[in-house]
């Protein structure tokens, strides 16, 4: 009889906390210096240290690891937190910048980044709020 093997979450795959840690970081130090990100940059408070804990809790649970984000705020329901931004096409772009460098750097794994970045991408493109023409 073979032993059952383990799938692991992305969660386990990444690292564990200290990378998801480091991956939320990274994100936020990006967009904080990006020109490029300007955009998104201002839609978030000066000091970012609180949503990018409150990215560390949610991703902790996306990528399979302690529902933390849930356990202290409920919920995530991402898109309705948000409504109150405008997003369209240019602010996911801006987002994804962010995210794919920092994937780009953190997680040395080839098929587990393009997993989390293809699915970062159908994240970030659910989030659009705003009617764009074209």
């Amino acid at each position: 009889m073979q032993p059952e093997l383990k799938t692991l979450t992305p969660y386990e795959e990444i690292g564990g906390e200290p990378a998801v840690r480091k991956l939320v970081q990274r994100f936020y130090q990006l967009m904080d210096t990006l020109p490029e990100t300007y955009g998104i940059r201002r839609m978030h408070a000066e000091d970012l240290s609180g949503s990018e804990e409150k990215l560390f809790l949610f991703l902790s649970g996306w990528f399979g690891g302690p529902q933390l984000y849930v356990e202290r705020y409920g919920p995530p329901f991402l898109r309705a937190r948000h409504l109150p931004f405008s997003i369209g096409v240019s602010e996911r772009d801006q987002w994804m910048t962010c995210m794919t460098q920092a994937l780009d750097e953190v997680v040395a794994d080839t098929a587990l980044r393009a997993r989390l970045q293809e699915s970062f991408a159908a994240l970030a493109n659910h989030m659009r709020n705003r009617a764009e023409g074209g």
